[in-house]
């Protein structure tokens, strides 16, 4: 299948999340992708569970459709062999600590721009590759919480939570695929390549919203709110007789339309919720009589009642409720996949929709080293008495 960026070769030195989750964007979109794991044990990801018959069902879900090499790169020879990739790819992945991991196995930056002017040389790290905190150690939770989310997700006067995703890194690998598509670009008119540096860090900051506006406007500190925005209302969650729905009544003639569905039409007379910005500075009264209304209900007939009147609503689905959702079966967005050795696995597919290049799940993830030799024997030439030595020397 001939995707958007077929013919685009990425050397992939990524392991655990914000990397794989980049690259794993990337070959979606039809890149070849060749996943450089180390020589012992690969990928740290491979040992996460859960698994299916051995295999990480935590890996398979962000390597997928990569080619995998296993290469001993403080081997003088492991080295030469990925400089030697570096000459015939578009770009390499990297997510060390900082810079000074790949300078120090003498395959920088400042060393592969000489090698290959074009390459486009993608770093993702915790901190970026400038600044006190380059070389300190991240993950995801650390970059949650020094990035603020943590302080802004929860219920009020609650501890400090974690999303429930691992979005510190999620971000900063789609960050480091709009960069390397970027990069891309720029090369299409000028012929050269570039270092992307995307720091995780940055990343919370830069999603953070209009949080960092309001602290600035207000000087308050925004702090958790549950389920409710922070400045329109009602848009948050609610009781319902069996459980709960979520309700957003986004501008005003949605809020009409919602007090007439609730047959509350009273509160569009009541002075305390005139306008959005009443309903947000009394926020906690009005939810109070809104959940006096949707506690008569089912989710179910609330979803028919406010759907039918084209107010936004939704349930609170469970993961189990999510998979069987009709609309995202309509989308084709869970794909099953065969893997060699799991057997079948399923997945997300790629959300976007191109109506010209089809995108999307190709194939399973790779076995740890499965296209060593296929990479070294067809792009590099080196023959089966070469690449047997190399084995005995340790490099692959």
């Amino acid at each position: 299948m001939m995707g958007p960026l077929t013919g685009i070769r990425i050397l992939d030195l990524t392991r655990v999340l914000a990397g794989p989750f980049a690259t794993m964007v990337l070959a979606d979109l039809g890149a070849e992708v060749i996943k450089v794991e180390n020589l012992a044990l690969g990928d740290d990801s491979r040992a996460y569970g859960p698994f299916i018959r051995a295999q990480s069902a935590y890996f398979m879900s962000l390597n997928r459709e990569k080619k995998s090499i296993a290469l001993n790169l403080n081997h003088d020879k492991g080295r030469q062999i990925l400089l030697e990739l570096v000459k015939i790819s578009d770009v390499l992945v990297e997510n060390f600590r900082g810079p000074a991991t790949m300078d120090k196995l003498k395959i920088g930056f400042n060393v592969l721009k000489d090698i290959n002017p074009k390459l486009i040389y993608a770093s993702c790290s915790g901190f970026g590759c400038t600044g006190p905190y380059t070389n300190k150690p991240a993950y995801d939770i650390t970059i949650q919480a020094m990035g603020g989310i943590m302080s802004l997700t929860g219920e009020p006067d609650g501890q400090p939570v974690r999303v429930g995703t691992s979005i510190g890194d999620i971000v900063a690998g789609l960050f480091t695929a709009i960069g390397i598509l970027s990069a891309l670009n720029v090369r299409t008119r000028n012929g050269r390549g570039q270092k992307v540096d995307v720091s995780m860090l940055d990343c919370q900051i830069a999603i953070l919203e209009n949080a960092i506006a309001r602290y600035f406007a207000t000087g308050e500190v925004p702090g958790p709110l549950g389920t409710r925005h922070p400045s329109i209302t009602p848009f948050e969650r609610f009781r319902s007789k069996d459980g709960f729905i979520v309700i957003a009544a986004g501008n005003q003639p949605l809020w009409v339309k919602l007090c007439n569905a609730l047959r509350k039409s009273e509160l569009l007379e009541d002075p305390r919720f005139k306008d959005n910005d009443l309903r947000t500075q009394n926020q906690p009264q009005l939810k109070k009589i809104i959940e006096q209304a949707t506690t008569e209900k089912t989710t179910r007939e609330w979803i028919n009642v406010l759907g039918n009147e084209g107010i936004p609503c939704s349930p609170v689905n469970t993961i189990a409720d999510v998979v069987k959702d009709p609309q995202l079966q309509a989308r084709n967005m869970l794909v099953e996949i065969l893997h060699p050795v799991a057997g079948k696995t399923v997945m997300p597919n790629l959300p976007i929709k191109f109506s010209d290049t089809p995108a999307g799940v190709r194939g399973p993830a790779p076995l740890h080293g499965e296209h060593t030799e296929e990479v070294l024997s067809e792009l590099l030439g080196l023959s089966q008495h070469d690449i047997e030595q190399l084995k005995v020397e340790k490099v692959i």
